[in-house]
């Protein structure tokens, strides 16, 4: 086989590239720039273009699959010639769904713990030592990259429910057609492609009538949204199994699940991480893994990347990272934080970075995020509306979107950083919030820091 990638930099794409490359396929690919981590990775497989730009000499009849990725233009020299020859172009997705026509089809969609809930099957199955390929938006301990494709019989997805290139609008999920299917909840985000609410639920209902027949939906049913969309528009040729959050104790820090009559304690807490553990167990076991095997798997998972990622700690104090920024996700997120450790203050720093979170019009959808909170900032920076051409965003907007008593609103990191490192020294947690990085402020040297003048105060 041999493949080319338009835009073989990008965070997944490039990882699909060197998978398919130790695969054995013949691999090319090119774009106008390509940063780290993919510029060393792409080196260290041999797969680096020899320069950046777009080549369409490299566009030859020969070329089983082009692969257009999400950041290439419709204009695209390469992709124009592509078409001009009649060769296969694939979306990301698309061309995943080739790969995986012989393999039974794992796909974990909704608005928020998508990743998380990928994660815990991809590590149970690991643990349980069965053979199986993946796609999963974050870098996960245990696995080298974050694509794998091989000969293995199974395969877990990741399923996002962006578009899948600059040609196909489609979400990426709508291409993947799974067995298993999971949606861990809907929550209206991504204003800037999916206009408006009814918009955006359609994608989902799509979703669920691509499941293969025969096949099952595992579903959140503590989410109203999403219980009435399945109630509205059941299948009779697959099978539903609804979840929530299981039944647990939290004893000195410590959350143990029960499913069953087995019990098991978590490395990960908060009731959305416990419901998207409940969502991968009923995966894992339309996949062959029992109970007990499933409790003793999990003991030992610590979470993906920026997913209540534990940064620094001491005995009265920990700082964690999270990459919520939808309304949800950063509710859930503070709740989880304060249900584990209710005795301690806590205080939360939200980025607004997105295009619907620095839109003034989706202010109000925050209305209450922040509400276990006890001390609350939400930064954003001038330069990143400057980036996204959007306009002023005035504080008073913020503040009135969120209704949060007291509610503190910065747009300067060193303000940001000054405020951190005064925080008071007594039993206290720390939660950043975002899916940027805060204009460039270092968050691991800062919790550092944090701690150290925690522990010296």
């Amino acid at each position: 086989m041999k493949v080319h990638f338009i835009s073989i930099g990008g965070s997944v794409m490039h990882q699909l590239a060197i998978a398919l490359s130790k695969k054995g396929y013949e691999v090319t690919g090119t774009d106008d720039e390509i940063f780290e981590p993919a510029l060393s990775n792409l080196k260290e497989a041999g797969l680096l273009p020899a320069k950046i730009g777009w080549d369409d000499n490299l566009i030859q009849p020969q070329l089983d699959a082009v692969i257009l990725g999400m950041h290439a233009r419709a204009d695209n020299p390469e992709l124009l010639k592509a078409k001009t020859l009649g060769l296969n172009i694939y979306s990301f997705p698309e061309y995943i769904y080739k790969e995986s026509l012989q393999k039974k089809r794992v796909v974990v969609g909704g608005s928020h713990g998508k990743t998380t809930t990928t994660s815990m099957i991809m590590h149970v199955l690991k643990k349980q030592q069965l053979a199986f390929d993946y796609l999963v938006g974050a870098k996960l301990s245990g696995f080298e990259q974050s694509v794998n494709i091989t000969d293995a019989p199974i395969i877990v997805c990741e399923g996002d429910e962006y578009p899948a290139s600059a040609i196909e609008k489609k979400p990426k999920f709508h291409f993947l057609y799974p067995h298993i299917a999971i949606l861990t909840g809907i929550a209206w985000d991504h204003i800037n492609v999916f206009p408006t609410f009814d918009f955006y639920l359609e994608q989902f209902l799509i979703f669920i009538n691509r499941i293969e027949k025969g096949g099952i939906l595992i579903y959140n049913e503590s989410d109203e949204v999403l219980a009435n969309l399945v109630a509205n528009n059941r299948r009779d040729d697959i099978l539903y199994q609804p979840y929530q959050v299981p039944p647990f104790t939290i004893e000195n820090g410590i959350t143990t699940i029960e499913i069953g009559s087995y019990k098991g304690p978590l490395s990960v807490f908060g009731n959305h991480n416990l419901m998207n553990c409940f969502a991968a167990y009923y995966a894992c076991a339309e996949l062959g893994v029992s109970t007990i095997d499933f409790l003793e798997s999990m003991k030992d998972f610590t979470g993906a990347a920026k997913r209540l990622e534990l940064l620094e700690w001491n005995d009265t104090m920990r700082i964690y990272r999270d990459f919520a920024h939808a309304p949800s996700k950063v509710k859930a997120t503070v709740q989880a934080v304060k249900q584990q450790f209710p005795e301690r203050r806590l205080y939360g720093i939200l980025e607004l970075h997105t295009y619907s979170s620095l839109n003034v019009h989706f202010m109000n959808e925050y209305k209450g995020a922040l509400e276990e909170l006890d001390e609350s900032v939400v930064f954003y920076a001038k330069h990143a509306l400057e980036i996204k051409q959007m306009p002023e965003l005035p504080a008073q907007k913020v503040v009135e979107g969120f209704g949060k008593p007291g509610l503190i609103v910065m747009n300067e990191k060193s303000e940001l950083e000054k405020w951190l490192l005064n925080i008071p020294n007594h039993d206290a947690n720390i939660l950043f919030m975002s899916s940027g990085n805060y204009d460039g402020l270092n968050i691991n040297s800062l919790a550092k820091a944090i701690i150290n003048n925690h522990s010296e105060g």
